[in-house]
């Protein structure tokens, strides 16, 4: 399993994910994909591998999915959350 931010605590379920960052006290809110991801990386999981496990549950293009999530990491990153 892949060490997560000490400044980070979440609380996922199969409809998204709670995100609060300790250092800001922020609370984000992620939708379904979002948390998918966000497990995926918890785990240690490779963004090539999670890309590929979300295109093959969605039935959506490779393209479309590496896209989608790079962009939400990028995000993710702005924001200073990255598991």
């Amino acid at each position: 399993m892949a060490k997560t931010s000490s400044h980070l605590r979440t609380v996922a379920n199969e409809d998204g994910a709670a995100v609060l960052n300790t250092r800001s006290g922020t609370l984000s809110a992620l939708n379904p994909t979002g948390a998918y991801v966000w497990r995926g990386l918890e785990r240690g999981e490779s963004v090539e591998s999670i890309v590929e496990g979300l295109a093959r549950e969605t039935g959506m293009p490779r393209e479309t999915v590496e896209r989608d999530v790079r962009a939400f990491l990028e995000e993710l990153k702005k924001q200073g959350l990255r598991p």
